[in-house]
């Protein structure tokens, strides 16, 4: 279809097109990059500034933690920008009824990478924006595309840190830092780790059970997994674990809820402004970038 429009277009129609298609470099296509820098500036204002910032530091955000099976976890989560600053935890051990408080020492939060990668990423895709201002003009359609391309690639990075969560091995999260954060210390058969799942911020208990040296159970080492299940195994400093109880509670955060939305609607932008640049190409034989 395409083909034969571009066969039978008259040099005067072809002379209209490339005006338009001119027209498109030096206006519309600014008009877009303007309309991406607003909407990432209101993306960047929900992951809160950091702390010593001119706009002073991110406020401190209270997250109630909602139940888990028979209510055996709550606890309060203190979120402030990319920071867990406080985490106040209630565990009831299933078997015995017994209740554990634990939570951060005074000294201690929790970088939630997740968090801090997603506002890199829409930083680097303002960056580009930036670069390329009012004032600058678009030679080829290929410029347009090579741009779009490269926000697009920032901001499917950025929704990705936060819709797909860190696979951990049961090692990894034992030997992690953020075992030692707590007061009083975990107990030696509790492990938790937190993460980002689209707009929310989790919480994983596992209770574990110390597999004895005569175990006749089949060992089998559990790989890595964003949520480890009962019955998985593992071995640390030489002790065989088994995984009992896992508890996963989640509280929402509606900021990432936003982030999330602005950066759909961004790239939602960037890829109609490749279609139309696309459109224009296949109208003649050439290409125009």
């Amino acid at each position: 279809m395409m083909a034969s429009l571009a066969a039978s277009a008259t040099g005067t129609e072809r002379g209209v097109l490339e005006e338009e298609f001119k027209w498109l470099l030096r206006e519309e296509v600014h008009a877009v990059l303007r309309q991406l820098q607003d909407i990432l500036k209101e993306a960047a204002r929900r992951f809160t500034l950091p702390a010593g910032s001119s706009d002073g530091p991110s406020k401190q955000e209270n997250f109630i933690l909602g139940s888990s099976t028979a209510d055996l976890v709550k606890g309060v989560l203190t979120l402030q920008g990319d920071a867990l600053c406080q985490a106040d935890v209630n565990l009831k051990m299933p078997r015995t009824n017994q209740l554990l408080h634990f939570a951060f020492r005074d000294d201690k939060q929790w970088k939630m990478q997740q968090i801090q990668d997603a506002r890199n990423h829409v930083n680097q895709a303002m960056y580009l924006l930036a670069n390329r201002d009012e004032h600058y003009t678009f030679q080829t359609g290929a410029e347009v595309l090579k741009l779009m391309d490269a926000v697009m690639l920032q901001l499917t990075r950025a929704r990705n840190r936060l819709t797909t969560p860190a696979t951990l091995t049961l090692p990894e999260i034992a030997s992690s830092s953020l075992t030692k954060m707590f007061t009083p210390a975990l107990p030696g058969d509790v492990l938790v780790n937190f993460y980002i799942n689209l707009n929310k911020l989790c919480l994983l208990v596992y209770q574990l059970h110390t597999l004895q040296p005569n175990s006749t159970k089949n060992f089998r080492q559990a790989g890595g997994s964003i949520l480890h299940h009962p019955g998985a195994m593992f071995e640390y400093c030489g002790q065989r674990f088994e995984v009992i109880h896992v508890h996963k509670v989640e509280c929402v955060v509606p900021w990432l809820n936003d982030a999330l939305v602005f950066f759909t609607v961004a790239l939602q932008l960037c890829q109609q402004m490749k279609d139309k640049i696309s459109v224009f190409s296949s109208y003649w034989n050439y290409r125009p970038y």
